[in-house]
């Protein structure tokens, strides 16, 4: 169903599917399938340390969130080697083939216990996993918002449809790994995972000519230039593999995660600092400061909302009636709501944000992340109040999981999307894909401290005193997030106002058209 376009004099007329152009497809069936891996295998992680390879809970809580920061701290080098190297394409190809392997190296399981060999297959996997995300996770969400101007109001939309294909993979993936992995066996689970990224792979792949040059490394030449007496392109691959082996080693010791993190962040966000001080204009100076508050609200955010795949996933194994027509539905398959959720609500959201606009009543961002905040901390407060209104099972009833669920899907979709294309209209061209690498980074911050949250909620077993230490810590949480959120309503008029939306102004295109010849040079590269 392709409609012509009307596009700049010299580029081929641009096809359309439902009004979008015809790449945003490819990266959103690319990317489905790369989130059914990432979270069917995420919906078994917490139960398969426990369980299998036998770590107390507290740790394995630890494990968990410093694998989940390490996922998201690495996009930041891989959205810097993407701007000024390889381009967005061949990042996201990269990091795709080291996922694909990773994914099935988790099906090794082994007898279980941490003195079994195989372990260390797991450790690999985990490396693989982030080490593959930080190539594609930034760039392929940077290479929806080349598919428009930066005055399209088609964006917004476009990254909540992105954001709907994500979660299309995620709730199958829980469902179909989970489901797997905790009836037949990890391997099953874990294998399943692996299948879906191989998909992704090939849907990147075969769907290339759709995306029409976007993504492409802005100087294909360079990369053939050897460094060392090694063309550049296959060092940056080169470091990537030796990246591997360095997570390798960082995922054995999380105390050592924290120090990486910190050390990052400093790094990479003193680096933008800087080039924000030095080198942009005042307009961008400010929508670069409003971009890091932005960030700073999604850290807290991030904390919360990734206790689901820890303690929550937990709290739902333990004390949640999950008797449905006789059966017990494994815990890991409800980590499938979320997604689902977003699924159904996306759209919505989608359609409302236009409405609104259309009548100039449309939230501005930060407003949108303090809604996203309020909704995530009552979320945690309706699962308290439920969990103390369970009978005399002492199991609360499965409605209060859907219900919390309900709250953190409205909470992100107010906040994720909108944060995605945020960051790619607030940021300079030259530094698109570093912003959006700090996106991520702010990520890694919150599921690292969602870890520490999560560790607190496991130190005193599984009674009903464990129980009871799980939703303190979850009140507490529940009412800073609510907190939090009424005063970034507050000053989010100030933060609108230093986003300079009336100024901004769309890159200067590209001096030749793209042509087939020229992304094949590249490809050569």
């Amino acid at each position: 169903m392709g409609v012509e376009a009307e596009v700049p004099a010299g580029r081929p007329a641009e096809r359309q599917i439902f009004g979008h152009p015809r790449g945003l497809f490819v990266l959103f069936f690319a990317e489905m399938w790369e989130r059914f891996s990432y979270y069917g295998m995420r919906a078994l992680l917490i139960f398969y340390l426990i369980q299998h390879w036998r770590f107390a809970e507290a740790d394995a809580y630890v494990i968990y969130g410093a694998y989940t920061a390490l996922v998201y701290i690495t996009p930041a080098i891989g959205g810097y080697l993407a701007d000024n190297y390889i381009g967005q394409r061949r990042a996201v190809m990269f990091g795709a083939v080291l996922l694909t392997f990773g994914h099935f190296l988790m099906a090794v399981e082994g007898d279980g216990g941490q003195n079994a060999i195989e372990i260390n297959a797991f450790w690999a996997a985990l490396a693989f996993i982030v080490v593959g995300s930080g190539f594609l996770k930034a760039n392929i969400s940077v290479m929806v918002g080349q598919l428009y101007s930066m005055t399209d109001r088609r964006r917004d939309p476009a990254y909540t449809i992105f954001y709907v294909g994500i979660n299309v993979g995620a709730a199958t993936g829980a469902i179909v790994a989970g489901w797997l992995g905790q009836t037949y066996g990890w391997a099953w689970g874990f294998g399943a995972a692996g299948v879906g990224m191989l998909a992704g792979l090939l849907v990147f792949v075969l769907g290339r000519p759709w995306l029409e040059g976007r993504g492409e490394p802005r100087d294909p030449a360079r990369l053939r230039e050897p460094v060392m007496g090694v063309p550049r392109a296959w060092l940056i691959y080169g470091s990537g593999i030796l990246a591997v082996l360095v997570v390798f080693v960082l995922i054995q010791f999380q105390a050592l995660v924290g120090g990486v993190l910190g050390a990052a962040s400093a790094i990479v966000v003193g680096y933008v600092l800087w080039t924000t001080v030095t080198r942009l204009s005042p307009d961008e100076r400010d929508r670069i400061f409003a971009a890091l508050f932005l960030m700073g609200g999604s850290v807290l955010f991030w904390a919360l909302f990734e206790q689901a795949g820890s303690s929550l996933n937990v709290f739902t194994d333990r004390y949640v009636d999950r008797s449905f027509l006789g059966l017990e539905v494994p815990a890991s398959v409800f980590q499938s709501i979320n997604p689902i959720y977003i699924v159904v609500l996306g759209p919505v959201f989608a359609s409302l944000w236009l409405a609104l606009a259309r009548r100039d009543l449309e939230p501005s961002t930060p407003a949108k992340f303090g809604l996203g905040l309020v909704q995530l901390g009552l979320g945690f407060l309706v699962l308290v109040l439920g969990a103390n209104w369970a009978g005399e099972t002492g199991l609360t009833p499965v409605v209060f999981i859907f219900l919390i669920y309900l709250l953190h899907t409205t909470g992100e979709l107010c906040l994720s999307p909108v944060g995605l294309s945020a960051m790619n209209r607030l940021a300079p061209p030259a530094m698109a894909s570093l912003i959006m690498g700090v996106w991520f980074l702010a990520s890694a911050a919150g599921n690292f401290v969602s870890g520490l949250i999560a560790r607190a909620t496991g130190s005193e077993g599984i009674d009903a005193a464990g129980k009871q230490v799980v939703l303190d810590v979850y009140e507490t949480v529940g009412w800073v997030a609510v907190g939090v959120g009424v005063a970034v309503l507050l000053v989010s008029p100030l933060i609108r106002r230093m986003m300079h939306l009336d100024t901004l102004k769309d890159p200067e295109p590209r001096p030749e058209p793209w042509t087939e010849t020229e992304a094949t040079e590249g490809m050569r590269a």
